[in-house]
């Protein structure tokens, strides 16, 4: 089957608030340089501090009541569904149904998943099962949960999320296993750490997962979280990004910046995006890689210098 994307690029970025004040900046920023979204990511345990996303994005739906808000992404399996599936039914309806459900595995620090008591190789099937009881509990009608992490007694969850069957989620995820769970459950694939020619190969395999389910979508978000950096030269972004990067994930993250990453003057980055629109992106979340004293000026560098080159 052939997935029905939207027709426009929409772009959005990740952001941290700190407290009520910085919601209220980043919400102006992102309606002043007409950004369509704001996303938070979520950890439990992290070589940098990391607050609860959900909250955050409650704060920020507080300050501003036309941006579509995101989790990018939410590790769903680290917590018991019954309990998400109420905090996300409340955040859609204090958003006013503009919730997006970014949800993956991690698993590229194992020792948030002990912390939590969750097993790290049964991550993938948590997950899997977690999604559809979501959706049932998002009806408001009665459900249960029958599978072997999460057997639930009949309850009813209200009240409902303000989105019909609750909000979008979209996965994360790149390997064989992750794409064809997307295809069988997911309304969306939030990608990261992919090439523009890794991303269209992985919505073909989405597609020919969910033409064997046989599925009816009516509507299929395809997002990527995208590292970025705009500077003068390649070479500069280059070194903001991968300094950031390898302190961020604690490892060495230059090779992965130069594969990865949307790098360099606005002519440079703007490629990197358009390749991504081509290859079936429709949202371009953008994570800056640069000094955090920095970002706002970059946010408003992208939309002044780069945007322009998409239209």
């Amino acid at each position: 089957m052939d997935l029905p994307l939207d027709s426009g690029l929409r772009f959005g970025f990740m952001t941290a608030v700190l407290d009520a004040a910085s919601a209220g900046r980043i919400s102006d920023s992102a309606d002043r340089l007409g950004y369509d979204s704001l996303w938070t990511g979520d950890h439990v345990a992290f070589p940098l501090p990391v607050q609860d996303p959900l909250l955050q994005l409650a704060l920020l739906g507080m300050h501003n009541s036309r941006v579509t808000l995101g989790t990018a992404v939410y590790l769903l399996p680290l917590r018991h569904p019954t309990l998400v599936a109420k905090q996300v039914a409340t955040l859609d309806r204090l958003c006013a149904g503009r919730f997006v459900f970014g949800v993956g595995i991690g698993g590229e620090f194992p020792l948030e998943y002990a912390a939590c008591g969750v097993p790290i190789g049964e991550r993938g099937a948590r997950l899997s099962e977690a999604i559809p009881l979501l959706k049932r509990f998002w009806t408001g009608k009665p459900a249960t949960g029958e599978g072997p992490f999460y057997p639930v007694p009949e309850v009813t969850l209200l009240p409902a999320p303000v989105q019909p069957g609750g909000p979008p989620i979209w996965c994360g995820g790149r390997s064989a296993a992750a794409l064809r769970r997307i295809g069988r459950m997911a309304d969306g694939w939030l990608s990261y750490v992919v090439t523009p020619e890794r991303y269209l190969e992985g919505l073909n395999a989405i597609s020919r997962a969910a033409a064997i389910e046989k599925r009816s979508v009516e509507r299929f978000g395809t997002g990527h979280l995208l590292f970025t950096w705009v500077d003068d030269s390649y070479e500069r972004a280059l070194d903001a990004a991968s300094t950031h990067l390898s302190q961020r994930y604690a490892m060495d993250f230059r090779a992965a910046a130069q594969r990865y990453a949307a790098l360099g003057r606005p002519a440079d980055v703007s490629e990197l995006v358009d390749a991504f629109r081509l290859a079936g992106v429709r949202h371009v979340v953008l994570d800056l890689t640069g000094p955090f004293q920095e970002r706002d000026a970059m946010l408003e560098r992208f939309a002044r210098d780069v945007r322009p080159l998409l239209a």
